[in-house]
């Protein structure tokens, strides 16, 4: 695709179950089971799931801080699993990972200022005479004052670091930022304030997003385009005012009908899913969803729904579609 920026295809992520006095693998943990997406240049592609979903391993395993089991990512046209460790590390700073606790991906005893300014020393980008004055600019660009530059990680709020954690990102001027859960640990009015850094950033900017986040309201308000998951799998991707008008998937018509509507009558039924999250160590056989799916038949039991564009670049993985 011409314009895409990130593409992941088949991508899988077994981690190791290793038992017995030879810690011999015993069985594998199927974390990320097969998706693929693409995302778009300037555009913010979020992924949703409840926790357990494998949302968090896509993020790493596609900036490879995790290691791939299957499958292909490639970022501006290049394998990023088939790059020498030399031209993988020249690539990095086009690629930028936000944490979702943004004090513990902070070291307490590093200035902010030498903690943002760092990886442009480390990559080699400016001199040091020039890091302060690149500093200074991206974190009035993330809302915060110069005098900021000086201070420790535990002299501000969680909002405020935060900021921090988007400036140190953003300082390398990067193409793609993952954004992994970056407002869920921070209150309703500050969520709103880093959401709408994000749209200001992404339009002066040009970047791109790929927003992780359980929460579908927060979605709603960011993304263009949204991707499902449910034990590993991507269940449905689509635009998304189709996804919110039009779902398919039984997985995403109940997470959308907890989503909370500011005008009571608007309350959508809500869909109470029944028994417990199957373990990704042992996923159930065909689709992954039968066992809590009201409309469950023989057939989803036995055989895996192909993950098919049902018109309108809306991908479902559904027999009852």
């Amino acid at each position: 695709m011409a314009d895409a920026l990130l593409e992941v295809n088949h991508l899988k992520k077994y981690f190791p179950i290793k038992a017995g006095l030879l810690n011999r693998t015993v069985g594998h943990v199927k974390a990320v089971d097969d998706i693929s997406f693409v995302i778009r240049r300037g555009e913010t592609f979020g992924l949703v799931g409840e926790s357990g979903s494998g949302k968090s391993t896509v993020g790493r395993t596609v900036i490879r801080i995790t290691e791939k089991t299957d499958g292909e990512v490639k970022f501006r046209g290049v394998d990023l699993y088939g790059l020498p460790a030399e031209d993988l590390r020249k690539m990095r700073p086009k690629m930028q990972l936000i944490f979702q606790d943004p004090y513990s991906s902070l070291n307490p005893r590093i200035r902010v200022g030498d903690a943002i300014g760092e990886a442009l020393l480390d990559h080699g980008l400016v001199s040091k005479a020039e890091v302060r004055d690149r500093v200074l600019d991206v974190l009035a660009s993330c809302g915060l004052s110069s005098y900021h530059i000086d201070r420790f990680p535990h002299e501000f709020s969680g909002g405020q670091r935060q900021r921090i954690g988007i400036a140190r990102a953003l300082v390398l001027n990067p193409d793609l930022i993952i954004a992994d859960e970056p407002v869920s640990a921070l209150d309703v009015s500050i969520q709103a304030q880093i959401i709408n850094l994000f749209r200001k950033l992404q339009e002066t900017r040009g970047l791109t997003y790929l927003f992780i986040s359980h929460d579908l309201s927060v979605v709603e308000h960011l993304c263009s385009r949204i991707g499902v998951m449910y034990l590993g799998s991507m269940v449905e991707t689509a635009s998304r005012d189709e996804l919110f008008r039009n779902p398919l998937h039984p997985y995403t018509k109940a997470l959308l009908s907890a989503v909370p509507v500011p005008i009571p009558k608007l309350k959508r039924d809500r869909i109470v899913l029944t028994g417990d999250i199957p373990s990704p160590s042992n996923p159930p056989s065909g689709c992954k969803f039968h066992t809590r799916c009201p409309f469950a038949m023989e057939q989803c039991k036995q055989q895996v729904p192909e993950f098919r564009d049902v018109g309108g670049n809306h991908y479902v993985a559904c027999h009852l579609v």
